[in-house]
């Protein structure tokens, strides 16, 4: 009777040996492998971060619309669409003019907060601009698309490598390749990518500090290169009836004379690579 006990015994130990080893093969078969790859990968500690940096720009955004004039909020809020955006320039034109000071500081704050947090409607900002301030606008814009990068800039920085990383892992790669291969003349390859629509802006802001972009790289490249665009927004803007959609922004003519002066800033490293190659 003591060969089944021995039998039964070894059947127990053996069904914990086993049960390890299945979930071990099924971490290691595509699909768990799939599965840990699509969790989360933003900490506890950078979550914490994150919301601790949103709460500061938050209080001071809070704060300044406190100081600013009594007017009917409830005709305010970020447009989506341009109808959105021909409704609210209309509800906020008499105000602009009567508080300009007032009025300018907090669309620099909105603009700049958006532009950090990555929300969406940025672009409806500068047709704004275009719409209220005429050419004038072109300096606002760039200025706040210039700190609001560079906010996002320093945020990705602090939180932002395992989530760009699993987002975009390979256009994060190629972007890397492309940087390291254009050391020598990352500023005008910067340029370019900021003129051109070859990378999407929010792209570029979060990765730069990834890759080791450096900082006075970036900011440079952010504020002399994103002025061709805020030209054309802020041009679009003073004729905002004619308007029908932001697609209409960018047409191929357009984007002809952006990719042209992109290819312009990078010139001198096409010219040097011509020499190398001689």
């Amino acid at each position: 009777m003591a060969a089944p006990r021995n039998v039964l015994r070894d059947e127990e130990s053996a069904a914990p040996a086993l049960l390890n080893n299945s979930s071990k093969e099924d971490d290691d078969s595509p699909t768990g492998k799939r599965l840990k790859s699509e969790r989360f990968p933003v900490s506890r500690w950078e979550l914490a971060a994150f919301f601790g940096v949103f709460l500061i720009f938050s209080t001071g955004l809070f704060c300044i619309y406190l100081t600013m004039p009594a007017t009917e909020y409830g005709k305010l809020k970020i447009p989506r669409s341009i109808s959105d955006l021909r409704l609210l320039k209309d509800n906020i034109a008499t105000y602009a003019s009567d508080y300009p000071t007032q009025f300018i500081l907090g669309y620099c704050s909105t603009y700049i907060f958006m532009q950090t947090f990555m929300i969406p409607g940025t672009i409806f900002m500068s047709l704004l601009a275009g719409a209220l301030f005429g050419v004038k606008g072109v300096f606002l814009v760039v200025f706040n698309a210039t700190a609001g990068a560079c906010s996002c800039f320093f945020l990705s920085k602090l939180i932002g490598r395992p989530l760009v990383s699993w987002l975009w892992p390979d256009k994060l790669r190629f972007f890397q390749a492309e940087i390291a291969k254009r050391r020598d003349k990352l500023l005008n390859y910067m340029l370019f990518l900021r003129i051109t629509p070859t990378l999407p802006n929010l792209f570029i802001n979060l990765a730069s500090p990834i890759v080791d972009i450096p900082f006075h790289v970036f900011f440079l490249a952010t504020f002399v290169g994103l002025i061709p665009a805020s030209y054309i927004t802020v041009k679009a803007g003073l004729a905002l009836g004619d308007l029908r959609s932001v697609k209409d922004l960018y047409d191929f003519k357009t984007l002809s004379v952006l990719f042209l002066i992109g290819l312009v800033s990078i010139f001198p490293t096409l010219l040097k690579k011509k020499k190398i190659y001689e």
